[in-house]
């Protein structure tokens, strides 16, 4: 095992990942959390401001995806720490981090499902952009999240995209 040099660090981290891959890693999946920190908070917007016809359905919807998303958002950071570096955590780090940007103003509701449908798909190809990394790392955990946040972003978004069907 090897000693650390700062004693009030505690060993140095050794789980069979290299520091770089640890850091490459770390650093893709603060892309995936700035993205589902957007999605989750473009979402509980939608909720709070839908209205017409589908109120309803869209509000209780709406409201089952953010706290799907909310749960997510510590599972993501938590690895983050798990691979030894800090999870980003303010509006100024998510809006530079993040490659899907929520509106300003409130859509109609068919246009909060088409701006969802796209949220929903951009963070699932963050998702998927890390697995080459991942696999050349070995890195299982993360693979694991990763598969787990691909199949609810994917069936999310076509669950939202019938809605847009005749």
């Amino acid at each position: 095992m090897k000693k650390s040099t700062n004693k009030s660090a505690g060993p140095a981290m050794d789980i069979g990942i290299s520091a770089h891959d640890r850091a490459e890693i770390a650093a893709g999946l603060s892309r995936l959390l700035a993205d589902s920190f957007t999605l989750y908070l473009m979402t509980h917007n939608f909720h709070w401001n839908v209205k017409g016809p589908m109120f309803n359905t869209l509000h209780v919807m709406f409201m089952g995806q953010y706290t799907e998303q909310w749960n997510a958002l510590d599972v993501i950071a938590e690895r983050i720490r798990a691979l030894g570096h800090p999870a980003p955590g303010s509006f100024a780090a998510f809006a530079k981090l993040a490659s899907i940007e929520a509106p300003d103003e409130v859509p109609t509701a068919t246009e909060m499902i088409r701006l969802l449908v796209a949220a929903q798909e951009a963070t699932a190809r963050t998702a998927r952009g890390l697995f080459p990394l991942v696999d050349k790392a070995s890195d299982q955990p993360t693979a694991d999240l990763l598969t787990q946040r691909l199949e609810v972003h994917e069936k999310t978004a076509w669950m939202l995209r019938s809605l847009l069907e005749e």
